[in-house]
């Protein structure tokens, strides 16, 4: 027999059994659905945490202290004081690849401003630190050099701290309190909103690192020093340069471990992808679970099917079918139940991954390849799970199977 044939005998068996066919779908329409949803929620996710990385700048590096041993015991590299003026210094002067360097120092408290206050964290920085992280001021200026110098008691808000503290005022030029010490607004920065982290990025106050270091924090090293490389593709040297530079002052020998951390934001990209696509992985496999089910629903129903329909089995080869004519029917059968199925599936898919967008506001993208290689799953179960139905059709005996009742 031809192939339309058999698609034709095919298709008005499936019509037939309206009910029972959608039912044997339906398990192909939820897995395939819920695999194009996990596929689109981690991609996004994906998606998501690189943009936000890249709003930082994708050539920003960050050193931080090291874990080091003392007494045989590591201790944490929050406690560690390794990074030191002269570590700045050294990297302003000598650095090859890097363009852009702040130290960072920054303390935790409550800001005041008349009969407001707000709990948020006092930054130290230098004047290069908007053209690392790409902050920009909506109002006022930002804070110089020379402010650095003379330790100056002034600040730049966001707008979590204006809307607190300044809810029906300019906050430019007002003096707040932060641990008991005056700083002067100069500027607000533009917002910048919740971070995937679910942080709220506006929630800061940016004074000179010398202020925040002698008159708030009362340190005399830095919790880190965030550089700019020149480019994005010298990343990799102007971490080895900085290295090397960081080793000198440090005074570390040739075998020592480095007391200091770089990182870049390649490699925040590159972990945090991993990890997405890591837990992507554990969901649609156990979203993919549901197809297995699925599939052997269909050869349930298959069987069932073969089983009612064994006397007009035996009709069709008395008159000349071959088993294998019998065989892909039924084959037919179950690839268009599981193809049809993963159609339904994917719309539904789509809709689920429509509905986290505009209703919950998740992130999902729908890669192109997630629909193609669920085609590919649907035509494996619809054969796989087909097979034996099939096969068990094809060796009816045709005088018995015309007998049976």
């Amino acid at each position: 027999m031809s192939f339309t044939n058999l698609l034709k005998i095919a298709l008005k068996a499936i019509l037939s059994n309206k009910g029972r066919s959608f039912l044997s779908m339906l398990g192909i329409i939820i897995g395939v659905g819920a695999v194009i949803v996990m596929m689109a929620i981690g991609q996004g996710s994906k998606q998501s945490i690189r943009e936000e990385i890249q709003k930082n700048g994708t050539n920003m590096l960050t050193i931080r202290p090291g874990a080091d041993m003392r007494g045989g015991v590591r201790l944490d590299p929050s406690a560690m004081q390794t990074l030191k003026q002269i570590d700045y210094e050294t990297i302003l002067a000598e650095a090859k690849f890097v363009n852009k360097v702040s130290p960072e120092v920054s303390t935790s408290g409550q800001a005041v401003f008349g009969s407001n206050n707000t709990t948020s964290t006092c930054y130290g920085e230098s004047p290069d630190y908007l053209g690392i992280r790409l902050w920009e001021v909506e109002e006022g200026i930002f804070f110089t050099e020379e402010d650095v110098n003379k330790s100056a008691k002034v600040c730049i808000i966001g707008q979590t701290v204006v809307k607190e503290l300044f809810p029906n005022v300019d906050p430019i030029g007002k003096t707040i309190r932060f641990k008991n010490i005056p700083l002067r607004v100069i500027g607000v920065f533009k917002g910048k909103g919740y971070n995937n982290w679910g942080m709220d990025q506006d929630n800061v106050i940016v004074s000179p690192y010398t202020t925040v270091m002698k008159r708030l924090a009362a340190q005399t090293h830095f919790n880190s020093i965030l550089c700019s490389a020149v480019t994005e593709e010298l990343s990799d040297h102007a971490i080895e340069d900085l290295t090397e530079i960081l080793r000198r002052t440090h005074k570390l020998k040739d075998g020592e471990e480095d007391n200091f951390t770089i990182r870049s934001q390649q490699e925040w990209m590159e972990t945090m992808s991993s990890t997405m696509d890591t837990i992507t992985i554990i969901l649609v496999v156990a979203a993919a679970f549901s197809l297995l089910v699925a599939g052997i629903g269909i050869m349930n129903i298959m069987l069932v099917s073969v089983t009612e329909r064994t006397k007009e089995i035996g009709l069709r080869m008395s008159v000349g079918a071959r088993g294998l004519d019998i065989s892909n029917q039924f084959l037919i059968e179950s690839i268009l139940i599981s193809l049809t199925g993963g159609i339904l599936g994917v719309l539904f898919g789509a809709l689920l991954t429509w509905g986290c967008n505009a209703i919950i506001g998740y992130p999902a993208v729908i890669p192109a390849w997630s629909v193609i290689v669920s085609f590919a799953v649907c035509v494996a179960i619809g054969v796989g799970f087909g097979y034996f139905p099939a096969q068990k059709a094809a060796r009816l005996d045709p005088i018995e199977a015309i007998r049976y009742e």
